[in-house]
């Protein structure tokens, strides 16, 4: 793609245009941590993403950790999805989930989906990450975030790989807070992960059981009587220690440990290991390695917050608190336990669903587009679209043709040029063409969408409409030369 010089300026999409929406809604978040071990995704992750819940989720956050990164897979899956994206796109795109964000490094992978009628609403998308390998040079540990504006509130999802073995807890909370120091957003109003209102950290943070044996850790989880190791966890003594992790909360630990198994088990590890120096090594115990924690942004209300307010000390401080009050934010855990139905890796994965309850701040999309008149791909076509509100707009933006049902921003029919090939325009309507050889000969159920540059994200999207199959096409029995590229893509995959 090419593009330009920026060329109109407005506030960011996180303060804008505030609509008098005053009432709270729920929304239903699906967070899954799984370390995979390097394997590739099962046949069926139906029961991973509660596919057949009939309370569906609005948006899927998935964390995993030790995707397969070696040298050939990594440059492979460079080029096109991964294994897992893969997998997970196609599992949700049918049931009308897109993927709106994503990050890797080596082998930590993060995924945000979220349902098409939310995708308009969630803007400033970023994304980042932190190596805490050897010497913080290496990728194999470390964090990735992804940052939004969901409806006008600022959430973050991050998702870590920490120091292994049981005498690096310490370790692991440096490396914690590290992240947290080091992470920066180009957001002028959450530069760091700290500063959104909703925060979730996820992740094999491999912390262990200390101080118990192994016998008596087996024992209380054939019991069941998992409250018996709580006091032991590693994160739990250490969240007495350390203030950071004092700010984030984590539901009751009521499944059992998730690490660590036998490969296609559900026996905890029987392996006899080999030492440095040749000598046979103790079973891993196991543990809560992965967990899912999150930190609401505190409400402020001592007296000297107040005097604050009154003196307006810092205005910016003052207006995020009269924010926090105009449009609360609630967050409810319904669900936190592992799934033990997967047993392709030697971690199993860890499922926490929450309900986040909140007012929004907007509810009308930034852009509104439609096709005008028929369109096939035997005429040019135009797309007609009307700004609904200020937004920084860019020659960097662009409108995509998507088939409807498709898995993410990136896989689009064919994209224009907003400025390059406007046609016409003037206060309240822009017209911008699409070129016929653009456009699937066979034609179908497609939808337009308006990508914002600045944003990094869609800020606009048409109904649904029909792309009729080309007559002269038809005609001429639909020769290769004929056929786009994307109904090339199509005659191979059917």
């Amino acid at each position: 793609m090419e593009g330009g010089e920026e060329l109109s300026e407005a506030p960011e999409s996180d303060s804008g245009l505030r609509e008098p929406c005053k009432v709270e809604e729920s929304f239903r978040l699906h967070i899954v941590t799984w370390n995979v071990a390097t394997v590739e995704p099962p046949d069926d992750v139906s029961s991973l993403l509660h596919l057949n819940s009939p309370k569906g989720a609005d948006l899927y956050v998935i964390g995993l950790q030790e995707v397969n990164a070696r040298p050939l897979r990594f440059v492979f899956d460079s080029v096109f999805d991964d294994p897992w994206s893969h997998c997970l796109m196609t599992s949700l795109a049918p049931r009308q989930y897109i993927k709106v964000a994503s990050i890797r490094m080596q082998g930590l992978l993060l995924l945000v989906f979220s349902k098409l009628k939310h995708v308009p609403f969630i803007r400033d998308i970023r994304a980042t990450y932190t190596r805490t390998g050897i010497f913080r040079y290496w990728g194999n540990k470390g964090g990735l975030s992804v940052r939004m504006s969901f409806y006008g509130h600022t959430l973050c999802f991050l998702n870590c790989h920490l120091a292994a073995h049981m005498q690096y807890a310490s370790e692991r909370v440096d490396e914690f807070e590290y992240i947290m120091d080091t992470q920066t957003f180009d957001c002028k109003k959450t530069p760091k992960v700290i500063d959104h209102r909703l925060v979730f950290w996820f992740g094999d943070l491999n912390f262990r059981i200390q101080d118990h044996g192994i016998h008596f850790v087996r024992s209380c989880i054939s019991s069941q009587n998992y409250n018996l190791l709580w006091s032991k966890d590693q994160l739990n003594v250490m969240k007495d220690k350390e203030e950071l992790l004092q700010q984030f909360e984590e539901g009751p630990l009521e499944f059992q440990p998730t690490y660590k198994f036998d490969l296609n088990s559900d026996t905890y590890d029987t392996r006899v290991y080999k030492s440095w120096f040749g000598f046979n090594s103790k079973k891993r115990k196991p543990a809560w390695t992965d967990r899912i924690l999150w930190r609401l942004r505190p409400k402020d209300a001592s007296q000297d917050a107040q005097e604050e307010k009154r003196v307006d000390a810092d205005i910016g401080k003052v207006k995020q608190m009269e924010e926090d009050e105009e449009y609360p934010l609630k967050i409810r855990q319904d669900l936190y336990t592992s799934n033990m139905e997967y047993s392709i890796s030697d971690h199993k994965p860890v499922i926490g669903v929450f309900t986040l309850e909140l007012r929004k701040m907007y509810e009308t999309p930034l852009v509104q587009l439609q096709p005008e008149g028929d369109w096939s791909a035997d005429i040019d076509a135009m797309v007609v679209y009307s700004p609904l509100q200020p937004f920084k707009a860019s020659t960097w933006d662009w409108i995509g043709l998507y088939k409807v049902g498709f898995t993410s921003v990136l896989d689009y029919i064919t994209y224009t040029w907003v400025k390059d090939d406007e046609v016409a325009f003037n206060e309240e309507l822009i017209q911008v063409y699409i070129g016929k050889e653009e456009i699937p000969v066979r034609g179908g159920d497609c939808v337009l969408c308006y990508f914002s540059s600045h944003l990094n994200c869609i800020i606009g999207m048409s109904e649904p409409f029909k792309v009729h199959g080309s007559k002269v096409a038809i005609e001429e029995g639909l020769m290769p030369e004929k056929l786009s590229e994307f109904d090339r893509a199509e005659q191979v995959r059917n």
